[in-house]
């Protein structure tokens, strides 16, 4: 048996029921109507609100890293023309044996130092020695016939002055004399001589350096011409570059040149132009320029390949600029100066340039000491505002210090 409800009629609520809601709704009605008339008395009454003050924007200021700065410094500037080539010593020998002989001794070693006129080698004189007898013997045998002659010649101008002989004996006597006189001659030289080769088995150093090779052994045979020992002079060197045939033009005599050899590390050697072939290698496009260099110290050896520059072309000392400050404005090189926490352009004049450095001389408009910017900046103009970042202060008042 299913039960069910039926829905309560609004007239069926009792009337003291709904009086109460009914005053409560009435209630609220007044208040909110109350409320807004005394919000717009009050907004009626206050002054009206003040104005935001308006926000004026400022420049940007930028901030410069210390790369994007650069101090100009006064310095002459170069340019240079790349060579290479080896050292060799200005003055070297092959002593050699002017006689025949056995090496007896050898004085000297690879590396040690000799002076002109030292004894490094002798050979064995007795065969010189007898020589020079002989050849003594020999004068003494010619100054007799001489003498003999002489008195011959004597006698028969006597007997020609009192007519005992004819004028043609007389003339035979006088031959005789100058036949005699050569005969003597000849034999002084040849004693000369023996003395000369007597003196040759003693092999002296005909420079002074060090000895850089020795040919010849003791108890060895020497034929004339033979080797003995080589010596070079290390003290004055020559570097024998070869340049491009195309850049000979820029090449003279006395222009410096600079280079570093392989084991000094970063020691710079210097040296002069001193003569330029007139030829050019064969097989090759390029000649051969002579660089003298002072090796007083002796650092530098024989055989050593070197590479360098030689200064074609150097200026006064002048304010220097980096070719990234460099700017074109209105047909006119500028560089933007840092004055004062504010980026002035600066109008210059410039002169000789460096690729390889990356600077440019300024002959103009600029001095020394000027902070300009090292590189083009986005957005950083003239006028634009700027600071130096403290890595970039300490790095442009280093210089600025020693320089002082």
């Amino acid at each position: 048996m299913k039960i069910e409800s039926l829905p309560v009629s609004p007239d069926a609520i009792p009337t003291a029921t709904r009086r109460p809601a009914r005053k409560v709704a009435l209630a609220l009605l007044a208040l909110a109507l109350a409320g807004a008339g005394g919000y717009a008395y009050l907004r009626h009454d206050a002054p009206p609100a003040a104005p935001a003050a308006a926000s004026t924007p400022k420049d940007p200021v930028f901030e410069l890293a210390p790369r994007d700065v650069a101090l100009v410094a006064a310095r002459p500037l170069a340019l240079t023309l790349p060579l290479s080539g080896s050292l060799t010593p200005l003055a070297q020998a092959t002593v050699k044996s002017k006689v025949s002989g056995v090496v007896l001794a050898t004085t000297v070693q690879e590396g040690m130092q000799v002076n002109a006129g030292d004894v490094i080698a002798r050979l064995d004189d007795a065969e010189a020695r007898a020589r020079v007898a002989q050849q003594q013997a020999q004068l003494a045998d010619a100054d007799a016939r001489l003498a003999l002659a002489k008195k011959n010649q004597a006698n028969s101008a006597a007997l020609l002055k009192q007519n005992y002989i004819a004028q043609h004996a007389y003339d035979t006597s006088a031959n005789a004399v100058d036949l005699a006189q050569a005969a003597v001659d000849a034999a002084r030289a040849q004693l000369q001589l023996a003395r000369i080769a007597l003196a040759d088995t003693v092999i002296r150093a005909p420079l002074a350096g060090t000895v850089s090779k020795r040919h010849a052994q003791a108890g060895e045979k020497l034929s004339p011409d033979s080797p003995v020992f080589s010596i070079v002079d290390l003290k004055h060197l020559t570097l024998d570059a070869q340049v491009p045939a195309s850049d000979i033009p820029r090449v003279k005599v006395g222009q410096e040149v600079t280079f570093r050899v392989d084991g000094f590390g970063e020691r710079a050697f210097a040296g002069k132009v001193v003569r330029i072939n007139p030829a050019t290698e064969p097989g090759s496009r390029a000649m051969l320029v002579y660089i003298g260099v002072d090796n007083g110290d002796g650092l530098l050896r024989a055989g050593m390949f070197a590479k360098g520059s030689v200064v074609t072309q150097k200026t006064e000392a002048r304010p220097l600029l980096p070719l990234g400050a460099v700017r074109q404005d209105g047909g006119r090189d500028v560089v933007y100066r840092v004055d004062n926490g504010k980026v002035v352009a600066q109008p210059v004049t410039l002169g000789l340039r460096n690729a390889d450095e990356g600077l440019v001389e300024a002959l103009d408009g600029i001095d020394a000491g000027a902070a300009v910017l090292a590189l083009p900046l986005d957005g950083v103009k003239p006028g634009s505002l700027v600071k130096m970042a403290a890595a970039a202060t300490a790095a442009n008042e280093a210089p600025a210090q020693k320089k002082g």
